[in-house]
């Protein structure tokens, strides 16, 4: 075998382990990002301003001003955010939308909201749920 021949062989060889390499790295890529779950000891907390009226409707203004961009004017999702009206996220304690909103998901493009203060946050939860009973909404 010639030097070329034996340089041939050598690149396809390498060039054939490396693409065993990427399908085998491919196939340990999860295909969605796991669950977005909040921790149990979060998700059981309760929101303290649950029967204080009044208090959705300040949700209401710092949810326009902090996530109507993704999740549009009505909570029903855009290209940028999910559909805040959903069962799926409507099923969710408070205290586990609590946490969402102050920890935010990087991973999912959701930022953390824990710099406003805990109120606020436990506003747009109340505000959350009023999503699922407007109008159209499912």
């Amino acid at each position: 075998m010639n030097t070329l021949h034996a340089r041939l062989l050598f690149m396809v060889l390498t060039s054939l382990t490396c693409l065993a390499q990427l399908a085998a790295q491919a196939d340990r890529v999860p295909v969605h990002d796991p669950p977005w779950t909040a921790p149990a000891r979060e998700a059981a907390r309760s929101n303290p301003l649950a029967n204080q009226s009044g208090a959705a409707a300040g949700g209401q203004k710092v949810f326009l001003q902090r996530c109507s961009t993704c999740h549009g004017d009505d909570g029903c999702g855009t290209t940028r955010g999910p559909n805040l009206a959903a069962a799926d996220v409507q099923r969710q304690p408070d205290g586990a939308l609590f946490w969402k909103v102050s920890s935010g998901n990087t991973h999912g493009g959701m930022p953390a909201f824990s710099f406003l203060p805990p109120a606020q946050r436990w506003q747009l939860v109340l505000h959350l749920r009023t999503l699922a009973g407007a109008p159209g909404k499912p």
